[in-house]
């Protein structure tokens, strides 16, 4: 019932920049935190940025300082500013969002958006 659509991923040359951008869409009620994770061929999904409803950012240090983070809530949509990018940031990234239920969000998951950057 709850979709996600993302899009920015593409091609980029190291110190280059990419935006990401993730929409939901659905049946969506109330959402917590949505964010973006990552992950590499052989490697394990990892937190890349995740921001609260209520506007708290987190990180992976890898990425502080060159990735920013935004929402609209009224929108429900995500998007991830990478900037100063690096061939170590190649991997899929993954669009989450959280849905607030009567115990706990539940999360759901975008298809993942290709970013591949060349040195």
């Amino acid at each position: 019932q709850v979709h996600l659509v993302e899009s920015g991923g593409g091609l980029v040359q190291a110190g280059g920049s990419l935006r990401l951008s993730c929409a939901a869409s659905g049946s969506i009620g109330n959402v917590d935190d949505m964010g973006w994770y990552r992950q590499a061929p052989g490697k394990q999904r990892e937190l890349a940025a995740i921001m609260s409803s209520s506007g708290n950012t987190k990180y992976t240090d890898s990425v502080k300082g060159r990735f920013t983070i935004s929402r609209d809530n009224a929108k429900n949509t995500v998007a991830l500013q990478m900037n100063s990018l690096q061939p170590a940031d190649t991997p899929d990234y993954y669009c989450k969002i959280e849905l607030r239920g009567s115990i706990w969000s539940y999360p759901y998951w975008g298809r993942g958006s290709e970013v591949t950057v060349t040195s």
